[in-house]
């Protein structure tokens, strides 16, 4: 049995049983498993694919099994699950792809469990990959349905993601988005600025000044050479914290909050960006573990930034009108970032949405005590949803008329950006998108503390 599948089975049952994350554990493992290079490359594919098309996967198991997956032994549909992936999305041998599963079923199921895996994928194996999408799609209920099944997203998800871009007037892109939420995202990297310099075969990113990705070899090499200096960083998560400190010229001694900091990376580019213009930062987060990576991520900065493990929403009555610029990077549902988090899909549901407004919004209302009279605040989201975005910026002006009003987001970003942003909808604010800008669905939203 090919220990890189062994690898990646482990990984979707903790994902499964522990609610574990897979970018977290999947080096992890790979690393106890000594993998080859070709090997960690084979259990990376199998793991995020299989998570990804997860949905869907369940829906060709189900017709292939001729039950309901509720009904299959959980351990052997996650077996099943990557089998069918293996053979509907990969160039495995169809022989092999069979084969290895029935020996991964034989660690975690009953000798009949192991015929029950070999007879339903046999039976995927068949039918053409081609044939299996017109089986999924004749079954669907509705449109929504048929997209949710195709490019395995949860309904709701599916919906939540039209409403955002029917905002913009770019419902046609509905499709578009969701194919690109089941690309395996581009590894891209950010050289801090004033702290490194882009790699002389480096690809200079599209829209982020010190983003790239590199030309060949190991990115998390060139980040372990660079001391930290370098490290990976999403374009989007860039821009994010770009808008706040380039929202207007900085001066010396201003003082700077990143209010939710975990775990780190939008901390250090402020941290970079503080230093060079003579501003300080303070970083909070309230989670003990990933304060500590707060801590792991500004170490290479030589600029001393406290790192406080304090209540986000009460900061701004024990410190109020402390900060010149204050990030808030909100707890999310992170629908924004599906291709890279693809096991968030689905643990969240509709009623995450719910209980996540109720913390940004008391977050928001925190920031905005704690801001300075002429501050500036960025409200981010890695989530399109617009109850999550838009609804919280609205609600926001509405209650906070007297004091706080919004600034022009897309013209401050644009301003700084290598190469212009294809946005649409409210000038206001920015919504970023995998399928458009190639980044994370983030959005950013500038606002002002009107001076006294």
């Amino acid at each position: 049995m090919q220990p890189a599948r062994q690898v990646a089975l482990d990984v979707l049952l903790a994902v499964r049983e522990s609610d574990a994350y897979a970018n977290l554990l999947l080096p992890t493992r790979i690393s106890r498993a000594a993998l080859s290079p070709a090997d960690a490359a084979l259990a990376t594919e199998l793991t995020y694919g299989t998570l990804r098309m997860q949905g869907y996967y369940d829906r060709v198991i189900a017709i292939a099994a001729g039950r309901p997956v509720d009904q299959i032994d959980a351990p052997l549909l996650d077996v099943l699950r990557l089998g069918a992936h293996q053979l509907l999305n990969t160039r495995v041998a169809p022989h092999a792809a069979v084969n290895e599963s029935v020996g991964l079923a034989r660690t975690v199921g009953s000798r009949s469990g192991t015929g029950f895996v070999n007879g339903v994928l046999r039976e995927i194996g068949r039918h053409t990959p081609d044939e299996w999408r017109e089986e999924v799609a004749s079954r669907a209920k509705n449109e929504d349905d048929r997209l949710g099944a195709l490019y395995s997203h949860p309904v709701w998800v599916v919906r939540a993601f039209r409403r955002s871009l029917d905002a913009e007037g770019r419902a046609d892109e509905l499709e578009a988005l969701l194919e690109a939420d089941d690309v395996a995202p581009r590894v891209n990297l950010i050289a801090l600025p004033g702290l490194a310099d882009l790699p002389d075969d480096a690809r200079p990113d599209r829209f982020s000044p010190p983003g790239f990705t590199a030309a060949g070899g190991d990115p998390q090499a060139m980040v372990e050479e660079a001391d930290g200096r370098i490290r990976v960083q999403d374009e989007g998560s860039q821009l994010a914290a770009l808008a706040l400190t380039r929202a207007q010229p900085v001066i010396p001694g201003e003082r700077w909050l990143d209010l939710c900091a975990g775990p780190g990376g939008k901390a250090a580019l402020l941290a970079a960006e503080a230093l060079a213009g003579g501003a300080s930062l303070v970083a909070n987060e309230l989670v003990p573990a990933r304060a500590e990576l707060v801590r792991r991520a500004l170490a290479p900065v030589p600029l001393d930034v406290p790192v406080w493990e304090q209540d986000g929403t009460v900061i701004g009555e024990e410190h109020p009108e402390a900060f010149d610029r204050i990030l808030l990077d909100a707890p999310c549902t992170g629908l924004g970032a599906l291709r890279r988090r693809p096991e968030a899909r689905w643990r969240k549901t509709p009623r995450d949405v719910a209980e996540l407004t109720r913390l940004q919004t008391d977050l928001l209302d925190s920031a905005i005590a704690a801001l300075k009279p002429g501050g500036v605040l960025a409200y981010v989201t890695c989530s399109p949803h617009l109850a999550e975005t838009r609804g919280i910026v609205v609600d926001a002006l509405e209650r906070h008329g007297d004091v706080l009003e919004a600034q022009p987001t897309a013209e401050t970003v644009q301003a700084f950006t290598s190469e212009r942003l294809d946005l649409a909808g409210n000038p206001d604010t920015v919504q970023l998108w995998p399928h458009r800008h190639l980044t994370d669905a983030m959005f950013i939203a500038l606002l002002r503390k009107r001076s006294a």
